[in-house]
């Protein structure tokens, strides 16, 4: 494939800082590791001219023994831009997160070669076979999970990332297998996405990077091949056989499968999971439930398996028990992937490739020191944009409620399900009797599959309070009202329209109350069960959590924030006037819309930011809504911009974008592919961009590709 242009980080000074803070930063790593990191010597071809450091950072690039990455080396000793200046050395930088050692190959031109290792405490070691093989697993790893989803998020996180496909032919990915095969069982050592508490076999990295790859280019039977050997040494196993299968439309030899195995470790979470995301599938939700709470038996301390069985539970419509399920959930810190920790650089240079120029991506950008865009402070604010790890699933989960059932019927369920803190003051200034304990707990409630355990109640059952952090917010109670109908984003001014709008927007949705905290609950004389006797009305609810009371209040911000922006269109349109916004105001609006899933209005905000210049996230998002009503040509159209706005910054491989490219010849064939590509009226080499992803999908012989 065409390689991106190099960016360049420029240290005029102190040469060599770069590698100085890498080194540094390695006793801090705790995941996969930051991207490789290549530093060059740069010379004046003038005459006693002096030196100057210059870097950047890749991921991708064949780290399976020192020779290839000093061919990478290479490759940059030859700059276009550039013909003032010669490189005279260079060292690349490439972490294996197994053994916790940075391996570097440093490149004297002309000359030498030389490869060694450097340990957390900095100190050379020698690079063995076997160390090389761990490190060209870890590159490969990260090339999937640090690579961009198209929207440009990852993209913008670090500056100057070259991004490479890391396996572009079935020979690469023989290398890839046998290597992941020698090291599966050392996986856990690597960490686990933040989902997860306690990596494990099936449950960490590696394997979500095998999985991810499977996925992404579709060599379902190589992944069969893989996870069949691999399972004739642990059982455990067979649940990432089962996935692939399920996949590859290998239903019938999936279900055997699960069958079988759960015959042999019949409390393997993975595998009750894997069964009950089945069931889900086909529409059985009954037998979803069952699997999802052996699930959440077998694993009680694993927010997936709480967060499967309150899943079910919204399918099932039993919105009580899904509360509670999530109420139980337990929630992890969100760990960001390793990044590099840089000095301030002299300057910075972004060279554009000519070949991924297009006046459409480029034209209205803000130019460098122009100001960006105004963002009006309500939509700055938005909590729920920020989420991400069990938080982001957890609203996820809650948006799914709220967008079936409406904001008053969730805040009806809440109340009925969670002690408030209004009833348990009130309540506890009229008893003085002593309390007793319960035995209900959130796992009993949520498996039972009633709200209090038996099966004719029609209240959630209260259970031993869970200790949290955050306070519970304290607001005046306001008129009931339906939030279905629409929500906001609010205007800079102070205009009567705007004021009305928001006006309009207190009237139409009610505020949450809070709940009582655990920590008032135990506090000074209060005892902490809230559920005996001594309080009758509290027989038949429990606790919530303050992170779950927290994010109903995020989730009122949303709605009311949405429900402002739909109404203040709504006054504009009928005024025949027009709503102005800024490209990143309509962005985030987009976004805010989609998280509450009214695609239509999310599809016209994006539109309105694209409308305005070209936003890679918008961009992605009308492509996501645009997959979903299987429109071929508009796909494409979207996925020529995003390949080529990757390519425009240094990516020349997105996994996404790459899935959804390969989706597309499996659907309608490659020629139809590539002939619709061709007749868009774009330049030729931008087109070309594109007719790359679709080679690779050639190469790996992909379904759609033999027509």
């Amino acid at each position: 494939m065409l390689a991106p242009a190099v960016p360049e980080i420029i240290e005029d000074d102190d040469i060599g800082l770069a590698i100085d803070a890498r080194t540094e930063s390695l006793p801090a790593l705790r995941e996969l590791g930051p991207p490789d990191l290549v530093h060059l010597v740069k010379q004046s071809t003038k005459a006693g001219a002096k030196q100057t450091g210059v870097y950047h950072h890749v991921t991708g690039v064949d780290a399976s023994s020192s020779a290839s990455l000093a061919a990478y080396v290479n490759t940059l000793t030859f700059n276009p831009v550039d013909k003032t200046h010669k490189v005279v050395s260079g060292l690349y930088c490439c972490y294996n997160a197994f053994s916790h050692l940075d391996m570097r190959v440093e490149v004297k031109i002309p000359g030498s070669v030389e490869s060694y290792c450097v340990d957390e405490r900095g100190d050379r070691r020698v690079a063995t076979d076997s160390l090389w093989l761990e490190t060209f697993l870890c590159a490969v790893l990260r090339a999937y999970s640090y690579a961009d989803d198209g929207s440009g998020d990852t993209i913008k996180k670090i500056i100057g990332v070259r991004r490479f496909n890391p396996v572009t032919s079935t020979e690469q990915e023989h290398r890839f297998f046998e290597a992941a095969e020698k090291l599966f069982f050392s996986g856990r050592q690597l960490g686990s996405d933040p989902e997860i508490q306690i990596p494990n076999v099936v449950s960490n990295h590696l394997t979500a990077g095998l999985l991810k790859y499977i996925k992404t280019t579709g060599r379902y039977a190589s992944g069969i091949n893989l996870f069949e050997k691999l399972r004739t040494r642990d059982v455990e196993v067979s649940s990432l056989l089962a996935r692939v299968l399920l996949e590859g439309d290998e239903e019938i030899e999936a279900v055997r499968l699960l069958h079988d195995s759960l015959q042999d470790v019949p409390m393997d979470y993975a595998l009750l999971d894997c069964q009950a995301s089945f069931c889900q599938s086909k529409g059985e939700g009954g037998l979803a439930l069952e699997l999802a709470k052996q699930g959440v038996t077998a694993a009680p301390s694993e927010f997936s398996t709480w967060a499967k069985l309150a899943e079910v539970y919204v399918d099932l419509e039993q919105w009580d028990l899904a509360l509670l399920t999530l109420n139980s959930c337990p929630m992890f810190s969100y760990q960001d992937k390793d990044s590099p920790r840089m000095p301030e650089p002299s300057r910075v240079l972004l060279p554009i490739l000519p070949e991924s120029a297009l006046d459409e991506i480029d034209e209205g950008q803000p130019r460098q020191g122009e100001p960006f865009d105004q963002v009006h402070v309500s939509l700055r604010k938005l909590q729920a944009a920020t989420y991400q790890g069990t938080f982001l699933k957890a609203y996820s989960l809650l948006t799914r409620i709220v967008a079936s059932i409406g904001w008053d019927a969730l805040l009806k369920t809440r109340s009925q399900v969670f002690v408030m803190e209004e009833e348990y003051r009130s309540e506890r200034q009229h008893s003085v009797t002593p309390k007793t304990q319960t035995s209900k707990n959130a796992s009993t409630i949520a498996l039972s599959g009633t709200p209090n355990g038996h099966p004719d109640a029609e209240k959630p059952a209260e259970t031993e309070e869970d200790e949290s952090d955050e306070e519970s917010p304290v607001d005046d109670e306001k008129t009931l009202a339906e939030s279905s109908t629409t929500a906001p984003t609010v205007n800079g001014g102070g205009s009567s329209e705007n004021e009305s709008a928001e006006m309009k927007a207190e009237r139409s949705m009610e505020k949450p109350v809070p709940t009582i905290a655990a920590e008032e609950v135990k506090s000074g004389g209060d005892d902490a069960d809230a559920s005996s006797s001594s309080y009758p009305g509290f027989q038949n609810k429990r606790l919530c959590e303050r992170w779950l009371d927290n994010l109903f209040m995020v989730l009122y911000e949303d709605l009311r924030i949405y429900t402002i922006w739909r109404t203040e269109m709504g006054q504009y349109r009928q005024q025949q006037m027009q709503y102005k916004k800024s490209a990143a105001e309509w962005e985030v609006l987009g976004d805010l819309a989609e998280r509450l899933h009214h695609t239509n209005e999310a599809l016209e905000a994006y539109q309105q930011c694209l409308n305005i210049r070209f936003s890679p996230k918008a961009m992605r998002g009308i492509l996501r809504m645009y997959e979903k009503k299987g429109d071929t040509r508009n796909i494409l159209a979207c996925l020529i911009r995003l390949i080529t706005w990757q390519y425009r910054w240094y990516s020349e491989f997105s996994p996404e974008l790459f899935y959804s490219i390969r989706k597309l010849i499996e659907e309608e064939g490659a020629v139809k592919v590539r002939s619709i590509v061709q007749s868009t009226n774009l330049p030729q080499p931008v087109l070309d961009l594109t007719h790359e992803y679709c080679q690779v999908c050639v190469a790996f012989r992909s379904n759609g590709t033999d027509a």
